[in-house]
Formats: structure tokens, C-alpha cells, sequence
């Protein structure tokens, strides 16, 4: 694993535990050159997959740009980044068994599903880029809308 500060190609690992979600081995290294220490994460995955876009584009799945556009709905909202990372996990998972391409709609949809069950906030947030808001009355209808579905707190929901 190269150094993230000095770019040495080895480093020494130094201790190695799952992570709390059990998704991911968390591994702390230590540079050989320089000594810095960083953490790793190693994941499970299932196959390569390939995103197609709205303008028919291909390209690699990056579950990185997947947090990040999480992490711009969920900002300032009290989720533990525990929460947040079990939520990209089993987007991810959930995209994997779909097959090796996936369309930028399901991503989108399994990742409003996915916030919609955590935090209405931020399933508005992310709700507001991905349908693509254009005036005030769309944040009115979908929040109307949440509303209507939520579940006063102490009460489970019927089914």
C-alpha cells in the first residue's frame, strides 16, 4: 500500500479489525519510509460495475461520488457516519446483484429509498438535485408527501 505522505510503495500493517457494520476490514499501517501511520479500508466486492448515464455515457462505478452526493443531502443533519456508511454499503450491495450495469435512475431511486428510511431532510435534499426541483411548489408536494407517510414517533407502522 503506498504512503498517502511520502508515496513509499511498502508499509507495515499494524492492526486489523472489521469494521462495525462488518462490511469493510479496517487495517492501521505504518509507513517503512517515513513512519506515518493511515488507516485502510479493504471491501468485499462482487463484481466490476459499470454506471450508464442519462446521455448514454459508460463509466466505472466510484463509491466514493456516491458518499459525496450522500454526504451533501445528510450535511449538517445528526446521522452518525456509521448510518451513512451502512447506507452506501447496501446501496452498493444492492446495486452489485443487479448485474455488472446499472443506470444512473436506479442508483438515484435505491439511494432515495435508502434516505427516505433514515432522515426526511435529507431524502428531500437529495430528492431536490436527482428530480431535478424546478420552482418551490415541487419541495411543497414531496414534503407534503413524507409527511403523510411518516410515522408519529412510539407508533409502527402497519403494514
Amino acid at each position: 500500500m503506498r504512503c498517502p505522505f511520502c508515496a513509499h510503495e511498502d508499509s507495515q500493517v499494524k492492526d486489523s479489525r472489521p469494521s462495525e457494520d462488518a462490511s469493510a476490514i479496517r487495517r492501521r499501517r505504518q509507513c517503512e519510509a517515513c513512519g506515518a501511520r493511515f488507516t485502510t479500508f479493504e471491501r468485499v466486492q462482487l463484481r466490476e460495475l459499470t454506471v450508464l448515464k442519462k446521455d448514454g455515457k459508460r463509466q466505472p462505478f466510484d463509491r466514493d461520488k456516491l458518499a459525496r452526493a450522500i454526504g451533501h443531502a445528510t450535511r449538517k443533519r445528526e446521522i452518525s457516519p456509521e448510518k451513512i456508511d451502512r447506507l452506501i454499503s447496501g446501496v452498493q450491495r444492492q446495486l452489485e446483484t443487479r448485474g455488472d450495469e446499472v443506470k444512473t435512475a436506479q442508483i438515484g431511486e435505491a439511494v432515495m429509498t435508502g434516505l427516505k428510511a433514515l432522515d426526511h431532510v435529507a431524502y428531500i435534499r437529495f430528492a431536490s438535485i436527482y428530480k431535478d426541483f424546478s420552482d418551490p411548489g415541487d419541495f411543497a408536494e414531496i414534503a407534503e408527501r413524507v409527511e403523510k407517510e411518516a410515522v408519529p414517533p412510539g407508533q409502527d407502522k402497519l403494514i
